[in-house]
């Protein structure tokens, strides 16, 4: 078997540097855990960013994408089959909403949501032609496609990509009354992650989410939610919006709703949202195909259990309380909510990067966003006693790193 050196090294020179990956080779999984090519196995602490909210091959999961593999994968939306209607009604009742439209990728579901404000502004609200502007927030990660990015604070996602996209008002995330400040009568939406993931799992003032509901109704705005990373059990509820029991009018979903066997998004709305969508408006081959939707499926149903929101809160609250004890011992600040938390590494003791690699050597996969932070996301199905074995090799990794 080719060693993990080996394959990193022909990764390295033979694709793109899109990513920084940490040193390892991953070769098989199940559940929360990973082994790497050379037998070594390590605790997932990251779940694809969400994406394996389920674990790595969930068997319900699993076997609706073998059952549908062997009868029929792709038809292309020419046509219909014999899963579409199933997987549009179940994540249409999981989302109380009429409507859905399923693309392939998180990104292609907020250019999807996007595209919808603005021709429902323009149809529906009345905005004049290529007037409409959508309000979003400093630090947001919606993607990395070239619309998206054009509205991202980050440098690398950002910068020397242009010209941009025009059309997008960025204001401070946590704050409402930037957002009333920045509505103007072309406004026809506002774009907010209920939790910033990639921000540093940064979770927003308690009320903000009521107040952005109640701002877009009262000034005939859609609320955009994006619950890519937020949504389908992570923060112990079905959908981050519903810890202040807020919901939007277009529901932006991916990740974990492929199950983390295939790429499946979604946006979520109701009639007179998504009905301005006609024939040859917007589409994809590959999206809400056989496969995709047969998976989708078994995601809603596990969903439908309410099972793993409350693994999540139970889970959650372990997590929480262990990593608060960190507190002043190498880490600066804890944020999160359910099973998802952003730890602010202290500067001086070294970055998240060198955390993150402290913890492979440890049998702990992590990964680090904005420099000094790490997040852990582990997937529901982790045992509490996996849960608990992972954050005590984050206290002597902290602790080996003091004494260096």
């Amino acid at each position: 078997m080719t060693t993990s050196a080996e394959l990193i090294e022909i990764s390295e020179s033979r694709s793109a540097h899109n990513y920084h990956p940490l040193p390892v080779v991953i070769h098989e999984a199940h559940g929360a855990w990973v082994t790497d090519v050379e037998g070594k196995r390590y605790l997932d602490c990251l779940s694809g960013y969400s994406s394996l909210n389920f674990g790595h091959g969930h068997p319900k999961i699993v076997e609706a994408a073998r059952d549908q593999l062997e009868r029929l994968t792709l038809t292309s939306r020419a046509f219909y089959h014999d899963q579409f209607a199933h997987f549009c009604a179940g994540l249409g009742d999981l989302t109380g909403k009429d409507m859905v439209l399923p693309m392939n990728t998180g990104a292609e579901a907020v250019e999807t949501a996007i595209k919808v404000a603005r021709k429902w502004g323009y149809e529906v609200k009345g905005v004049e032609p290529d007037q409409a502007n959508i309000i979003v927030m400093e630090n947001n990660f919606h993607g990395r496609t070239t619309t998206i990015i054009s509205f991202s604070t980050d440098a690398d996602a950002h910068d020397n990509f242009g010209p941009y996209t025009p059309g997008f008002r960025i204001v401070p995330y946590g704050s409402a009354e930037a957002i009333r400040q920045a509505v103007d009568a072309n406004t026809v939406a506002v774009l907010v992650e209920p939790i910033q993931g990639e921000a540093g799992v940064l979770v927003p003032p308690d009320g903000y989410l009521t107040e952005v509901r109640e701002l877009c109704s009262a000034g005939g705005i859609l609320m955009i939610a994006d619950e890519i990373q937020s949504g389908l059990g992570r923060t112990g509820q079905t959908f981050a919006c519903d810890v202040e029991g807020v919901v939007p009018d277009i529901y932006v979903l991916g990740k974990a709703l492929g199950g983390g066997v295939v790429p499946v998004s979604a946006i979520a709305a109701d009639r007179d949202v998504l009905g301005v969508i006609h024939p040859g408006q917007h589409g994809s081959t590959f999206g809400g195909n056989p496969l995709a939707c047969a998976v989708g499926i078994a995601v809603i149903e596990l969903l439908n259990t309410g099972e793993f929101q409350a693994r999540a809160t139970k889970l959650g609250e372990t997590l929480h309380a262990r990593l608060r004890g960190l507190l002043g011992k190498g880490v600066s600040e804890i944020r999160g909510r359910g099973l998802w938390a952003g730890v602010d590494i202290e500067p001086s003791l070294a970055t998240g990067r060198e955390v993150s690699k402290a913890m492979l050597r440890r049998g702990v996969l992590v990964k680090d966003t904005q420099g000094s932070t790490i997040r852990l996301a582990p997937p529901i199905v982790v045992s509490e006693d996996d849960l608990i074995w992972g954050i005590d090799q984050l206290t002597d990794a902290l602790y080996a790193l003091k004494e260096r």
